[in-house]
């Protein structure tokens, strides 16, 4: 009988929280109190807690909780912001969408997180610095922000960066959208910069049933500045600040996520188990595993290995009814919407060489131990091995 194994099934967990989740719901139901209720603010201090962070910002996407926090943070237009350019688009987009100008570096090959020895060099060749102040030659835009994202559930190279933050004084933003509980020298991201983002959308280790984000900082000014943001630059019902957006965390989603964070620590214990079992049953094939980091740990979002056969690879699975994926065939700084800014093929070598050879495995706690050792069966038979 032929077998099918999704690249990412979210039955499971729903199923270990349905009996509990649908009280809670009928609560919500019951009271009708459906925004910015006691759900949000429990959630918005749990996992502030839980992340090591003083101040937590429950909004709808992880989009918006980038968007929100670097407005939060006083970027604007006629600022820059350096980021990778392998990364899901929003890390780029949230940054044009405050209308300051994206500074994209390439990415370091053992982990695919942006290069601090890349941005040094970036700053060293390209900038001006008068001591407290960094300008972009090309652009004449002031950088006044990093972006690391903890791409895969890994977590950047944080304490090169905040020395190179520390000594351009520039603000961190955290992307954190792929790493929930992730930790870089014993310390869980999501408080180690300035601010930092997290999503919550459906498929991520900690997952709305839909979608959800939250903003984390130890900063109360920019914890205020994006409470109001998310509400139309409110501090009460009919006073509006400034100019915001609507973008608040349900009190639906906001119990769902108060269940599954119950359980977030084993779910990612598991996908670390499993990624640690992926290594061993492909060692010896043609291809390159994720690497496991002593000072660091990864939550392993997804699973991602690399081949030169990728393409032809990714088929033989897929006809094989194996789930795979790619994240991301097109660097962010060749996507067409960013054509404008003047990046070209060869711009950034690294992020381009992996994009043509990343494939992403089926990752998901509830992933069985037998089906990891079906698609290493498939993958030998199409190495021949």
């Amino acid at each position: 009988m032929k077998r099918e194994i999704k690249l990412v099934d979210l039955k499971p967990q729903y199923e270990e929280i349905k009996e509990e989740l649908w009280k809670e719901w009928q609560k919500i139901f019951d009271s009708m109190h459906l925004m910015l209720g006691p759900n949000m603010k429990a959630f918005e201090k749990e996992f502030a807690e839980y992340s090591g962070a003083q101040y937590g910002i429950g909004v709808d996407s992880g989009t918006a909780a980038l968007f929100l926090s670097l407005k939060s943070m006083g970027i604007e237009e006629g600022d820059a912001v350096i980021a990778p350019s392998f990364t899901f688009f929003a890390t780029i987009e949230a940054i044009i969408q405050t209308g300051a100008h994206p500074i994209m570096i390439d990415i370091d090959e053992n982990d695919f997180n942006i290069s601090p020895a890349k941005i040094s060099e970036y700053i060293e060749n390209n900038t001006i610095f008068d001591g407290n102040i960094l300008q972009d030659k090309a652009s004449g835009k002031i950088i006044k922000a990093i972006i690391p994202v903890h791409l895969y559930g890994t977590p950047a190279e944080m304490d090169k960066i905040q020395e190179i933050a520390k000594r351009y004084n520039l603000l961190i933003l955290e992307d954190c959208a792929q790493a929930h509980g992730a930790e870089f020298q014993g310390k869980k991201i999501g408080g180690l910069g300035d601010a930092a983002a997290f999503s919550f959308y459906f498929s991520k280790n900690l997952s709305a049933l839909g979608e959800g984000g939250i903003v984390l900082t130890n900063n109360e000014d920019i914890a205020k500045k994006s409470s109001m943001l998310r509400v139309h630059g409110q501090p009460d019902k009919y006073t509006h600040e400034f100019i915001g957006y609507n973008s608040r965390l349900d009190e639906i989603q906001a119990a769902v996520l108060r269940l599954k964070l119950k359980r977030l620590d084993i779910w990612n214990n598991k996908r670390i188990e499993l990624a640690k079992y992926y290594n061993e049953v492909l060692k010896e094939l043609p291809l390159k595993t994720p690497k496991i980091f002593e000072h660091k740990k990864s939550v392993f979002h997804l699973y991602v290995i690399r081949t030169e056969k990728r393409d032809e690879l990714k088929e033989y699975l897929s006809k094989n009814s194996i789930g795979v994926g790619i994240h991301y065939p097109i660097p962010s700084h060749l996507q067409p919407a960013l054509k404008y800014l003047g990046y070209k093929n060869g711009s950034l070598p690294t992020s381009e060489k992996i994009a043509k050879e990343i494939l992403t495995l089926p990752m998901y706690p509830h992933l069985k131990k037998e089906e990891i050792d079906y698609i290493g069966e498939k993958i030998r038979e199409f190495f021949k091995l």
